[in-house]
Formats: structure tokens, C-alpha cells, sequence
């Protein structure tokens, strides 16, 4: 599929999608949140793809909606449709059946923070920041942050983040569990990729159910969780990712996963 927006290619089992409006700070437009979405399905669909990256071009992650688009006189519908875009990519993200990895470049500001934050790992270079400053421009919040923030950051934290809409560099990130790792801005995207290999090697099935019940562990009772462990290492013992596993360790050599 051809991408105006957006950069996609797969290497070493890695998805990666680019974010490609460099000269608007890779902005949001509706035509962005189509071709991203419709990436994640290419990416989830393929089966050389294990991870999915996404970063941006330029000197930023996501700086967020185009404002320049919100003032073409759009209809109250256009714009429903538009924000409802963002709801879409960023429940994608959560349920995509394949780890996301956000690789924040630079900023990553308000649309750009709540896709970064939807991701399975957030990394940052030391020199990126991210930050919701929604309600500070009398805007409201979206992407389901509202779910996830207090689930990352506890309660207390989310809501100076949020009413107060400061930007957070890296290490602080790290610090309060907004993100996993910090890497040095020289070189950063290469540390992304390295750090998405490690996680392409992981047993897919394995991971997707990781992923899904992880997600779902706050809206289920210690019983469901417990059943719906017994139901995975079930399922994954059927597999023959699992019999290479048990090979693997028997032989004291890495495992070669292959999806099966």
C-alpha cells in the first residue's frame, strides 16, 4: 500500500511506521490517522512482522492536531469524525495483537503523548519531552488517556500532568512511569530498533496473550485472571513455539521462535 503520511517497512521482524510530516511537526491530520491505522493492520497482518515501531521524521514525535486543519472551516460532523479518528488508532494500538514500541524522537504533545502512551513500551531520546497540554488551550483529552494515565502514574501524578500540562523530559519519564527506557538523542532511533529486535525474538503467541491479559488485569477479578492464565499456558502448550522453548533450554542455546 501506497503512504502519503506516513513511512512503513519491515526488517529483522520489526514493523516500523514513521510518522512523515516533518515540516508540520508530524501534526495529525484526518488522512494521517487513516494511513496509520490502515498500517497496523498491514503490520498486524504480516507475518514477518513480530513488533511494531513507530517514530517520526524530523525533530519530533507528534506535536498533535494540525492546527492549521481545524481552521478550514470543517463542519461540527468533519470534526466529530476527525477526533473519533484518534479513538480509533489509539484503541488499535491497545489491542493490537502484536507489541507497540513508541520511539519519541522529540515531542510528543497531546494527540502525539496519548498514541505514544497507548503503546506497549514508551522510549524517549534524553532531549524529547512529552506532555498533554489539552487542558491548558481549553481543549479536552482523548485516545483513552483518561483510562490509561492513572494506570501508568497513579492518580495523584496524572492529574498535576494533566490540569497542569507541563512537559516531561526523559528521565523523568522514566522516574514516574510514564516511560521504559531513555536513550541518548545521538544515535536514538538505532537504540529503538535494538531494543525492538530484543522483543521481535519473544514468542509471538505468548506475547499476544501477555499483552491482552496485562491490559485487562485492572478490569478483572483475581479468579478471571487466574482462569485466564490456566487458559494460556494451556493454549501455549500446544504450540510448537513451546516445544522449541523447552528444546532451547535443554540445549542451552537461544530459542528460534517462529510463530507456530
Amino acid at each position: 500500500m501506497t503512504y502519503e503520511t506516513i513511512l512503513y517497512g519491515v526488517a529483522g521482524g520489526v514493523a516500523e511506521i514513521r510518522f512523515n510530516r516533518p515540516h508540520r511537526l508530524n501534526a495529525v491530520t484526518g488522512q494521517l490517522y487513516a494511513e496509520f491505522n490502515a498500517a497496523l493492520s498491514e503490520a498486524e497482518q504480516d507475518v514477518d512482522a513480530r513488533v511494531v515501531m513507530i517514530t517520526g521524521e524530523g525533530r519530533a514525535f507528534c506535536v498533535g492536531a494540525d492546527l492549521k486543519e481545524h481552521k478550514a472551516g470543517r463542519t461540527a460532523f468533519d470534526r466529530r469524525q476527525y477526533l473519533h479518528g484518534e479513538q480509533v488508532v489509539c484503541k488499535r494500538l491497545l489491542q493490537l495483537k502484536k507489541p507497540v514500541i513508541a520511539a519519541v524522537n522529540g515531542f510528543a504533545l497531546g494527540a502525539g503523548a496519548e498514541m505514544a502512551l497507548a503503546s506497549d513500551f514508551l522510549l524517549m531520546a534524553d532531549n524529547a519531552q512529552i506532555g498533554l497540554p489539552e487542558i491548558s488551550i481549553g481543549n479536552f483529552l482523548g485516545g483513552g488517556v483518561t483510562w490509561l494515565l492513572p494506570r501508568l502514574v497513579g492518580l495523584a501524578k496524572a492529574r498535576e500532568l494533566v490540569f497542569l500540562g507541563e512537559r516531561v523530559g526523559g528521565d523523568e519519564a522514566v522516574r514516574i512511569g510514564l516511560a521504559n527506557r531513555v536513550f541518548p538523542a545521538d544515535g536514538f532511533v538505532e537504540s529503538a530498533r535494538e531494543f525492538a529486535l530484543k522483543v521481535a525474538t519473544k514468542a509471538p503467541f505468548s506475547m499476544q496473550l501477555a499483552k491482552e491479559q496485562l491490559n485487562m488485569s485492572a478490569e478483572r477479578t483475581l479468579e478471571a485472571c487466574l482462569t485466564a492464565e490456566l487458559e494460556g499456558m494451556t493454549f501455549v502448550g500446544t504450540t510448537r513455539d513451546w516445544q522449541e522453548g523447552v528444546d532451547a533450554f535443554a540445549e542451552k542455546r537461544s530459542p528460534v521462535f517462529k510463530g507456530e
